[in-house]
């Protein structure tokens, strides 16, 4: 029997994994603006949907890849398609929310008698068109024992964190790292720059040293030039970092780094950054000194 999988969001993140999906599943897909689904299916092998309770009453796992916290609301309650899944039915939520979202949708789940995952990734879009992306999943072990195949079609490391919850406060460590070093490498750049050294010779040589980072690899040429115009936006780095700096005032972390670069990103937002790459800390710096 062949498992039929659906996708519900095809943003730039949600089309290539479910586009990985369909090598290896059905494939049922549904975004809110119709002709985005249509245009996924006459590129992949898979079926366009224009409402998510028809795209997921027949499928075995779910996966969700959409905004924020309350677009899931909405869609989990508002739209109630959890009603629909036949029990046993995996939802895969990649969205990245807050760890009491993903509380609670476990145990709205519970309720209709289908699981939970909450299962985040990083990665950005160039991961999920390589179908390389790092999955950090909480919920039920043994679901996600069963969802591992589908997880593993668009990731090259899955890895489960603990009960639900765990997997979206994983990627909130994750957006915390971030956050910092590229707040380090933008003042790091900067410096090159007054100090008027040759800036992509320096990343070429301290690349090689205890600097080295993923950021500093695929993002320090670009901040150079001062080029912002890919990757992973300012505004969902703001909203990540927000769910980040909350659960930190409950379960009592100290996060007066992340703290302040939020708020850098807010000037960033006021530049007009806000759908500007997170390397672009670096034009704050560079307005701040202008």
């Amino acid at each position: 029997m062949t498992t039929t999988v659906a996708f519900l969001g095809l943003g730039v993140m949600g089309f290539p994994m479910a586009g990985h999906l369909s090598k290896h599943f059905n494939v049922n897909v549904y975004n809110r603006t119709t002709s985005k689904a249509q245009n996924w299916a006459e590129r992949y092998s898979g079926k366009a949907f224009e409402n998510p309770r028809d795209a997921v009453v027949d499928a075995d796992f779910v996966c969700v890849c959409i905004g924020r916290d309350q677009d899931v609301i909405e869609m989990m309650e508002a739209q109630s398609i959890a009603s629909v899944m036949k029990p046993g039915t995996i939802v895969i939520d990649h969205t990245t929310t807050s760890a009491l979202l993903a509380e609670r949708m476990s145990a709205l789940a519970e309720q209709y008698g289908i699981h939970y995952l909450d299962a985040p990734v990083s990665g950005g879009q160039a991961g999920a068109e390589n179908g390389c992306l790092t999955t950090m999943v909480g919920g039920n072990l043994s679901a996600y024992e069963k969802a591992l195949p589908v997880m593993q079609a668009y990731s090259q490391k899955v890895a489960h964190m603990g009960a639900s919850g765990a997997g979206q406060r994983t990627k909130m460590v994750n957006q915390i790292c971030i956050a910092g070093l590229l707040q380090g490498l933008s003042e790091a750049m900067q410096f090159a720059q007054q100090a008027e050294l040759d800036g992509d010779k320096v990343l070429d040589v301290i690349s090689k040293g205890a600097a080295q980072s993923w950021q500093m690899e695929n993002r320090g040429h670009t901040m150079l030039k001062g080029e912002y115009d890919f990757g992973f936006a300012v505004d969902w780095m703001r909203k990540d970092l927000g769910y980040a700096i909350e659960e930190g005032n409950r379960n009592n972390s100290l996060l007066p780094v992340t703290a302040l670069v939020d708020q850098f990103y807010a000037e960033v937002q006021a530049m007009g950054g806000g759908r500007w790459d997170t390397s672009s800390l670096m034009a704050r710096l560079a307005k701040t000194q202008s």
